[in-house]
């Protein structure tokens, strides 16, 4: 599968930068960087790397769960041989459309980096819940799940308050664009998926 295939890149990647401390400077998303030396390539090599093994993993455990719920439905609506094709343009394509909004934010901030492929995570998350809007989603050490139309706006809010606060090292601008970027692809390419959503909601 596909997913499992970007999931072992990440990985690999990810893993070999945690003791090479060059390669992780050369691949990370610097919006100063891409800016002022044209170095376009941290538009998507920064989602290969990861900050630690906690963040590697949920990015990668979050991927691999909706990753095939996708990849699924893109195979029925697309074909078998375009609908991966096209599930991998929408993982790679979110890593750059994730981080537009930070490098025109942080163009002239030399300091500013970020890493993760938390963006484009959450435009798979947020494409699959365009497919099963009513699947549950576990949040945390929280038991019960919740339902995935109410967990997306809930999502989203939270990814715009905590992006005006800016209290921790978490790139919740990413996840916000990242999320709209997942369901305006699929419908970009097939608009009557709409018309699945409300069905699955009225079920």
């Amino acid at each position: 599968m596909i997913t499992l295939i970007i999931i072992l890149i990440t990985a690999a990647v990810s893993i070999l930068c945690f003791s090479r401390p060059a390669m992780f400077e050369t691949l990370k998303f610097s919006a100063y960087d891409v800016w002022h030396r044209r170095q376009w390539h941290r538009m998507l090599t920064y989602g290969v790397v990861h900050g630690g093994w906690g963040h590697l993993l949920f990015n990668m455990i979050t991927l691999y769960c909706f990753g095939r719920i996708v990849e699924q439905y893109f195979g029925a609506a697309f074909g078998a041989t375009t609908g991966p094709v096209l599930y991998a343009v929408l993982y790679v394509t979110a890593l750059a459309v994730s981080s537009i909004w930070d490098l025109v934010k942080f163009r002239d901030n030399p300091s500013y980096s970020a890493v993760g492929a938390s963006g484009a995570v959450s435009a798979i998350l947020f494409a699959a819940i365009l497919f099963e809007p009513k699947m549950g989603i576990y949040i945390y050490l929280i038991p019960i799940p919740i339902p995935a139309y109410i967990f997306a706006p809930l999502y989203l809010i939270y990814c715009i308050v905590m992006a005006r606060k800016n209290i921790d090292n978490i790139g919740h601008s990413a996840h916000f664009w990242g999320a709209v970027y997942g369901l305006v692809f699929p419908l970009l390419l097939r608009p009557d998926i709409f018309t699945h959503f409300l069905a699955q909601l009225q079920r």
